[in-house]
């Protein structure tokens, strides 16, 4: 049973993400950044929660059982949140669409005695059948003569599914526009889950034992958060630049590597090395995968912004998918690390214990 819920757990979380950021593409800029702030918060979150269970609560199971009903809760309250701002003045504003049956119409006067047809337009109001009366066609008689309205009929609009030909190619011409952010953002979290969390839960030390990958990880939600917060910064970037800089971002699969191997001596074995790195990747990630998911919905049009929202998630979720792929292969190099230190379960000691 617990296998089936591993499996079939990522399919909602992956659509409300993609909803999520197609629904913010809709709005202004800084909302983007919002949301993937919001997404920092969360790893703090989860950073600072366990910190604490294993500080205060010596039983595993309590711990987990706190946190799960936390993570309820806040999930409870997120989603009551999300339906005030769905009702707000603003956002209905920016996502409004203009719908089928409140579009403008016109009338048709016939002046009888003129003999002149003349057209005049309507708003919404006289279009959904609000005239004087409610009938399809009256007299109005006046001085210059005997005026007959007629109502145009609606032309009746046929729903369908659009083509997956056509969604290939409503996402193909989005592509071409923002095809740099999108290798930008892939790239991005493709180098930071070769690494994180597979690989750095996997460093150890003799004196600080399994603290030291909860430090890490903490350092590492932390320091994405702020990168995250700095994205609001007004800095022009070209797609091309980003997509440069991200992959920059390689220089530190080999430098987590030396943390780790050789497995008996790594080759940067002090923990203040991989707390470093970690502080600089998450800066890096949170910089670099927050701006091109808030320029790509500004380079297409107002139609195209819900779109371009979601192919960005596509390409988010494809480098999560490959850099996952890798982290099982660099696994190989830390199974045996945990063996080195001499007392090992001493090390795994509460953290004031430990030092």
């Amino acid at each position: 049973m617990p296998s089936t819920w591993l499996r079939w757990a990522p399919w909602p979380s992956a659509v409300q993400q993609s909803s999520f950021y197609g629904y913010t593409g809709m709005l202004p800029k800084r909302y983007t950044q919002g949301v993937m702030t919001g997404e920092s918060t969360a790893g703090v979150m989860v950073s600072l929660s366990r910190i604490l269970t294993k500080l205060l609560l010596p039983d595993e199971r309590a711990g987990t059982l706190i946190f799960f009903l936390v993570s309820a809760g806040l999930e409870l309250l997120c989603f009551l949140l999300h339906l005030l701002v769905r009702g707000s003045r603003f956002v209905l504003y920016h996502t409004a669409r203009p719908r089928p049956g409140r579009r403008a119409g016109y009338r048709v006067h016939h002046d009888v005695a003129a003999e002149d047809v003349h057209f005049e337009h309507q708003g919404p109001g006289l279009a959904n059948g609000g005239s004087p009366k409610d009938s399809p066609a009256h007299e109005v008689t006046g001085g210059g003569g005997a005026y007959t309205r007629f109502d145009v009929p609606r032309p009746r609009i046929r729903r369908s599914w659009p083509s997956f030909r056509a969604l290939l190619l409503h996402r193909y011409v989005v592509a071409r526009v923002i095809w740099a952010d999108m290798l930008s953002i892939a790239v991005t979290y493709f180098i930071t889950l070769c690494l994180f969390p597979g690989l750095e839960s996997e460093i150890r030390h003799c004196i600080l034992g399994e603290w030291l990958p909860i430090l890490i990880m903490a350092v590492f939600n932390l320091s994405d958060f702020v990168g995250k917060i700095l994205a609001a910064l007004p800095v022009e970037w070209r797609g091309t630049h980003l997509l440069a800089c991200s992959c920059l971002r390689v220089v530190f699969i080999p430098l987590f590597i030396l943390c780790v191997y050789p497995s008996s001596t790594p080759a940067l074995r002090h923990p203040a090395w991989p707390c470093i790195l970690s502080l600089l990747m998450g800066i890096s990630n949170g910089y670099f995968g927050s701006v091109p998911m808030i320029l790509a919905a500004g380079k297409v049009s107002p139609k195209q912004r819900e779109l371009a929202g979601n192919t960005m998630t596509v390409s988010y979720m494809t480098g999560l998918t490959l850099g996952s792929a890798v982290a099982y292969c660099t696994y190989s190099l830390t199974r045996d690390a945990h063996g080195s230190c001499p007392n090992h379960s001493a090390a795994n000691a509460s953290f004031p214990a430990g030092l």
